[in-house]
């Protein structure tokens, strides 16, 4: 089984992934790892695209996993053979609270004014605002919409809003329908 998840950022996708993985015995695997090279602080130099998708693709194996995060578009080699895929929705001001207490609870006082992070968590805040507006050049929920439309593998939309527990029930039952 291998299962793509994707939405706006911290609309619950990674969290999905990882609770979604341990009920299914399989991988779990989020983009963000492969998309950033390691550097403190951290987030601030992409690796390039033929890396992030080797460096996913020998993360993913041949066995059963879950992908979390974004790689529409430059990582479409990864999703040739997916199972399922969810897209978690949850709303902007919900995501941006979710944004705000993990980015504090990684970082603490790096990203408060002065911190060395101030300005990475403050443009980050910025670009995840952004999801729900279709013009925005970056990743958007037009886009995400489009790129769903096309996918001939089955998808499944979810409420973020929802306990991580109700996420996985849905997406078990999804999994149960799919394989008869």
């Amino acid at each position: 089984m291998r299962i793509y998840i994707t939405g706006a950022s911290c609309a619950g996708v990674t969290t999905l992934g990882q609770n979604l993985a341990t009920v299914l015995g399989a991988r779990h695997v989020d983009v963000d790892d492969a998309y950033w090279m390691p550097t403190d602080p951290p987030f601030t130099t992409k690796r390039p695209v033929p890396d992030r998708v080797k460096v996913i693709q020998q993360q993913l194996g041949d066995q059963d996993w879950v992908l979390t995060g974004s790689c529409m578009v430059w990582g479409d080699a990864l999703l040739t053979h997916v199972d399922l895929i969810v897209f978690v929705v949850t709303p902007t001001p919900i995501r941006l609270e979710r944004l705000a207490a993990r980015e504090k609870e990684r970082y603490g006082d790096r990203i408060a004014p002065g911190g060395d992070m101030h300005g990475i968590h403050t443009a980050f805040r910025e670009w995840a605002s952004q999801y729900d507006d279709p013009n925005f050049s970056g990743r958007n929920r037009a886009w995400h919409e489009a790129w769903l439309a096309e996918q001939t593998s089955a998808v499944l939309r979810v409420d973020g809003i929802n306990s991580t527990q109700e996420m996985v029930a849905e997406v078990m039952q999804k999994l149960s329908q799919t394989a008869h």
